[in-house]
């Protein structure tokens, strides 16, 4: 069976190491935001993946797709043929819904076209509904019923080539059912997830988010890797509350509770090389102003990270949307950088830098 998971743009290779290194298939294209992988068995482990935002089962190709509307007939045939009532069989057997009362189909594509993403949908959405007998609404209407189970199409299209898909959840997988507390500035939890991958988490190590906010980071960190010990610090103290809400809803009964404290990411109340990591989205401005002590001096951020780190083997882990600038400042206090790389998020483009002590 093929598959392809949606990802942040910037995380194709962190998606498609995950992927292979839990063994849930061989990777065989990366497109822009997709990974495209074959299984000979694929099972509800697959609702694990934690650096991507959906998956899907791959139910059909198309290559040579023009840019003029008379393109869109060449939809129906694939529409048609596309064995919709297997997947909805295969659906169930990954570990989502095996049944469903509606059609739902969401398009996209990159590049100019004469047509649009609902002529697109309207396409195959059509052609689908009467294969399986459902419904399907339009989304040019505006957004399609909540009731009801959606069976969830999803097509792509990029440059001459489209691909039709089904998600194997009703909800996006990228809505965490832990995040029911939220701020402003809050982690993307894919994102997350590909921070504290790249930490190189072990069972046991002791890792610090200094700007923890509602505890995404942490989170993902401990779904990831048992066993961590894991401690969350941030200046707002409504912040911990919903951190401590949302890391509880996430835990494992085995697992030791996220502990958190209130204080100045300037100012950690930590004995120097205390921990092992640090994994952290820092308030350089762009959702959240910084204030306290990183309002007047930022260099007091990458000065207590370098303090705090363990001397031999600490590792830190940022997103940082200015990071010539901010590397620039960690290198002055003596971290050096040893991997990066950027993703675009909702219209930005920070990178996510690793530094050594």
């Amino acid at each position: 069976m093929r598959l392809m998971v949606r990802t942040l743009r910037g995380l194709e290779d962190v998606s498609a190491r995950e992927i292979e290194e839990r063994g849930l298939g061989t990777v065989e294209r990366l497109r822009h935001r997709e990974v495209w992988f074959a299984s000979e068995a694929p099972d509800a482990r697959l609702l694990d993946l934690r650096t991507v935002d959906d998956v899907f089962l791959l139910a059909a190709t198309l290559d040579g797709i023009g840019h003029t509307k008379a393109e869109l007939e060449r939809f129906a045939g694939p529409a048609r043929s596309v064995p919709w009532n297997d997947l909805l069989g295969l659906r169930g057997r990954c570990g989502g819904p095996a049944s469903a009362t509606r059609i739902d189909v969401v398009a996209s594509y990159l590049g100019k076209r004469n047509y649009n993403r609902y002529d697109i949908e309207d396409a195959v959405g059509l052609q689908a509904a009467e294969v399986l007998g459902l419904p399907y609404r339009s989304r040019r209407e505006g957004r399609p019923p909540e009731g009801g189970e959606p069976f969830p199409i999803r097509v792509t299209l990029e440059g001459p080539e489209a691909a039709l898909a089904v998600r194997l959840t009703d909800r996006p997988m990228h809505r965490r059912a832990y995040k029911q507390e939220s701020v402003p500035g809050t982690l993307h939890p894919p994102l997350a997830a590909a921070m504290a991958r790249l930490a190189d988490l072990t069972p046991g190590a002791r890792v610090l988010d200094p700007t923890c906010g509602t505890g995404t980071i942490l989170v993902e960190s401990q779904l990831m890797t048992p066993g961590l010990r894991l401690l969350g610090t941030d200046r707002d103290p409504a912040a911990l509350p919903m951190a401590a809400s949302n890391s509880a809803a996430a835990r494992a009964p085995e697992e030791a509770p996220i502990a958190y404290a209130v204080a100045d990411a300037g100012r950690l109340p930590l004995p120097d090389g205390a921990v092992d990591r640090v994994v952290g989205n820092p308030p350089w401005g762009l959702q959240v102003e910084p204030n306290g002590s990183l309002a007047r001096r930022p260099k007091r951020y990458y000065g207590e990270i370098q303090r705090v780190l363990k001397p031999d083997g600490g590792l830190a882990v940022l997103l940082l949307n200015d990071p010539d600038e901010h590397v620039r400042i960690a290198e002055s206090v003596g971290l050096r950088v040893c991997d990066s790389f950027t993703v675009s998020l909702f219209g930005t483009h920070p990178s996510v830098v690793a530094m050594r002590r």
